[in-house]
């Protein structure tokens, strides 16, 4: 969108001017323009011809007073000069105040312009007040320094409104006022507070490169073209709830070092935000198109915001550009920790077009999200991690396996008992939220993590998920009882080291018993008898074998090892070592071929798990 040109803030004045110095400081001479048919400006006319210029003004005249110094007095004066009987407020044509000064309070309130109006480089010393006035043809006001106060609610502007590289020391109101061209408030400056509540722009307002000081309102404003905030610094607060961007292409980028309030704001075509603040809310904010949110050093708060769109909201590396390539200054954000990206919350999103590119969630609110399972994770996305260490509850040892977890679980098991340290339970807006909410979102998220063929991600909330099954009030005991025996064997299919422990251990005691009570003394011998009949024939021989006796000397052998350790190792594999064995050697055997097998099982899926693709 090509950017109009405002009437250039005007030079020094070449106008013909009064050169009566009224004051010390005033060396140079009164600069005021001339009045027409007098060798003087307004200021300085004696009494009876200011009397008589002003005694033959009608409403809707004219006015040229540029450089002219105004005082309270004299500017009432004219204005009363030009005041239409029909409506009570003044009425003026072509308007020039271009450099004046106005020395006292400054009141066009409720005023109609209707021709051009020119304020370039105007001085307001004190209050300026134009609430309700109207300007039908453009208006400038560029350049103009507004020491006191500056009102303009409810003011209407009909065509283009200029106040590039104004100032505003004070308070400055724009609330309710209606731009129905374009706004320039390029390179302006708000010293104090900047409202532009409930104001509507219905041309591009122009905001790059402005600064506020101070806090700057926005809220319920409308913008029906475009919202230029380039470069643009708010050393504050910047409010946007329930503003409304029509066909807003983009907004910012911007920096903000405190928070920007985009909640209950209303996006209503394809837009890319560009932010570099401490905080953004974005509270039940309305995206009715795609749209792509860039940010810096910022905390976000999405929760119950609306999208039927692709939405992405990505970290940002390095300093926004403008067009022209210069980065955009982020000194404001001096202190802030890093240029991280931290979600929030994302409670009550419907996540089924939502992309999340290189953003930390270790302490995003997921509960409550919809279509989580359907949420795209691009990039490196962090989330919150266990206590890592050995530390100790109720007098016994503990120690967390690490993996990725959500933050409402840190703040379930912080809120818990005998709690260990390390679980962060100043999760804020985690409420009272347990294993039975905590379950379906584990389970949503490794479902995402495996649409994204990220497998150890997704083993990670397969394993929170299961946590949160074996905790939950809803299992009957049965069920709790074999959950907490897959996830003491194996962690639930997912930590091999355990499996391989419990594997060995189970080895281990298999050899022990058959050394001690499964092997025999000695191998059994085969024996044979049979029956000579008497005056010969056939001899039939029975064979038959000794049954195993448990030793009555050393059992525990290196022979003995040696054999027991070769029917262990075969029953891991499912296989018999054809050993002759005592008899409780074989209901050894045969209980180490079930168990023993199941655990190789699970160790192997625990790899599987973490390597496959």
């Amino acid at each position: 969108m090509a950017h109009p040109s405002p009437e250039p803030s005007p030079a020094p004045p070449e106008w013909p001017h009064c050169g009566h110095g009224t004051t010390p400081e005033d060396a140079v001479g009164c600069r005021g323009i001339h009045v027409a048919g007098h060798t003087a400006c307004l200021a300085h006319l004696t009494d009876t011809d200011r009397d008589a210029y002003l005694a033959g003004l009608t409403p809707g005249a004219d006015m040229d007073h540029r450089g002219t110094p105004f005082t309270e007095p004299m500017l009432d004066a004219l204005l009363d000069a030009l005041r239409d009987p029909a409506t009570g407020h003044a009425r003026l044509g072509n308007t020039r105040f271009a450099s004046a000064s106005f020395q006292g309070d400054a009141s066009f309130e409720s005023a109609s312009f209707h021709g051009s109006v020119s304020f370039a480089s105007a001085i307001f010393h004190n209050t300026a007040v134009f609430i309700s006035a109207s300007f039908h043809n453009g208006a400038s006001f560029a350049s103009a320094s507004f020491h006191g106060d500056a009102r303009f609610d409810l003011a209407s502007f009909d065509d283009d409104a200029w106040f590039g590289s104004a100032i505003f020391q004070e308070l400055v109101m724009f609330e309710s006022a209606t731009f129905r061209g374009n706004a320039g408030f390029d390179s302006a400056t708000f010293r104090d507070v900047a409202f532009f509540g409930w104001a509507t722009f219905h041309g591009a307002a122009w905001f790059d490169s402005a600064k506020f000081e101070r806090f700057a309102r926005f809220a319920a404003a409308t913008f029906q073209i475009g919202a230029m905030f380039k470069a643009t610094v708010f050393c504050h607060n910047a409010d946007f709830e329930q503003a409304v961007f029509e066909r807003a292409l983009s907004l910012g980028p911007l920096v903000c070092a405190g928070r920007v309030v985009l909640s209950g704001a209303v996006f209503g075509g394809p837009v890319t935000v560009s932010l570099a603040t401490r905080r953004l809310e974005c509270r039940r904010t309305r995206w009715s198109s795609t749209a792509e949110v860039r940010l810096r050093h910022t905390t976000v708060d999405f929760s119950h915001a609306v999208f039927e769109y692709p939405l992405t909201i990505a970290a940002e590396a390095a300093p926004f550009a403008l067009p022209s390539g210069r980065p955009v200054a982020e000194q404001s954000l001096v202190g802030a920790p890093d240029a991280t990206v931290r979600i929030a919350s994302l409670r009550g999103v419907d996540a089924a077009h939502l992309v999340l590119a290189d953003v930390d969630l270790s302490e995003c609110l997921f509960t409550g999200t919809v279509h989580l399972d359907q949420l795209r994770l691009e990039g490196t996305c962090s989330f919150a991690k266990v206590p890592s260490g050995t530390h100790w509850r109720r007098g016994r040892p503990v120690r967390f396996t690490q993996r990725r977890t959500l933050a409402e679980e840190h703040h379930w098991r912080a809120s818990r008992p005998a709690a260990v340290r390390g679980w962060n339970v100043a999760v804020f807006g985690a409420g009272n939220v347990g294993p039975l909410h905590l379950a379906p979102v584990y389970r949503a998220l490794r479902k995402a993590f495996e649409d994204g063929k990220h497998e150890p991600g997704a083993a990670d909330f397969y394993y929170g998920e299961m946590e949160m099954r074996r905790h939950a009030d809803d299992i009957p005991g049965s069920e709790r009882r074999l959950l907490s025996a897959y996830w003491a064997l194996s962690g639930y299919g997912m930590r091999a080291s355990r499996a391989l422990a419990w594997l060995g251990a189970a080895m281990f005691v298999t050899v022990v018993l058959l050394m001690g009570f499964g092997l025999p003394q000695d191998s059994p011998q085969q024996e044979a008898t049979g029956t000579v009949p008497p005056g010969g024939g056939k001899v039939t021989f029975q064979i038959d074998k000794a049954d195993p006796h448990n030793p009555t000397g050393n059992r525990f052998t290196g022979a003995r090892f040696e054999k027991a350790l070769n029917v262990t190792l075969n029953s891991v594999v499912f296989r018999s070592a054809d050993q002759d064995l005592t008899t409780s050697g074989t209901y050894i055997e045969m209980a180490s071929r079930v168990t023993e097998p199941v655990l190789l099982g699970l160790a192997v899926l625990a790899v599987r798990n973490r390597v496959k693709r």
